[in-house]
């Protein structure tokens, strides 16, 4: 895992400087709007309005934001994994638990869960991005298959198939989700978990 440098100022004389902050924050938008492969380092230069060296002033290149980006989408959501309502108690609680924390998560930093949803492993930065994806997706799967296995969700769907079905669903926000317009992280949460877990779990007389 790549390790943050001590965010520093830069710029041109006259130009607002960047920290590392809200450098990788203008590279995630680049990358989101042109692609990771059409994004030079002349254009990230172009669109911060600084020269390259002040770029390389806080990483090695655009491979370095890269992986920094996805990281910081991957950590937020492994995070979720080792939080109370994730580890403890029936398992359709604690997968309820991971899908309303992965919308806020999403909503929290829309553009870099959408820049690791966009990835294809064209590079070893992507492909090591998503090996962790897979590692979040089997934890997912392993909630589902002890829900069912605890008698909590429907005997009529394959558990396999919940897993997909559920973060589908979630990851497919980032395609239409507007921080201004698409309502607040919790309505959206709430929403997301009535419309699933009502119809999942195995209903009791």
């Amino acid at each position: 895992m790549t390790t943050a440098r001590a965010p520093r100022r830069t710029g041109l004389p006259g130009r607002p400087g960047y920290d590392l902050d809200s450098l990788l924050a203008v590279a995630v938008k680049v990358f989101n709007d042109k692609g990771y492969d059409g994004t030079s380092m002349e254009v990230l230069a172009g669109r911060l309005g600084i020269t390259k060296s002040s770029i390389y002033h806080h990483v090695s290149g655009k491979s370095e934001l890269l992986e920094l980006a996805l990281a910081r989408a991957l950590n937020a959501l492994f995070a979720v994994t080792t939080e109370t309502g994730a580890t403890e108690g029936r398992y359709i609680d604690r997968l309820e638990h991971l899908v309303r924390r992965s919308v806020e998560i999403l909503v929290a930093e829309l553009p870099y869960v959408t820049l690791l949803l966009r990835v294809r492993g064209n590079t070893e930065v992507e492909r090591r991005a998503l090996a962790r994806r897979r590692e979040f997706d089997a934890f997912v799967s392993g909630l589902v298959v002890e829900a069912a296995r605890e008698g909590d969700l429907r005997a009529d769907i394959d558990p396999a198939l919940v897993s997909r079905l559920l973060f589908g669903t979630v990851n497919s926000l980032i395609e239409w989700y507007k921080p201004r317009t698409g309502g607040s992280a919790d309505a959206l949460a709430d929403a997301v978990v009535a419309l699933t877990f009502d119809g999942l779990r195995r209903q009791t007389r």
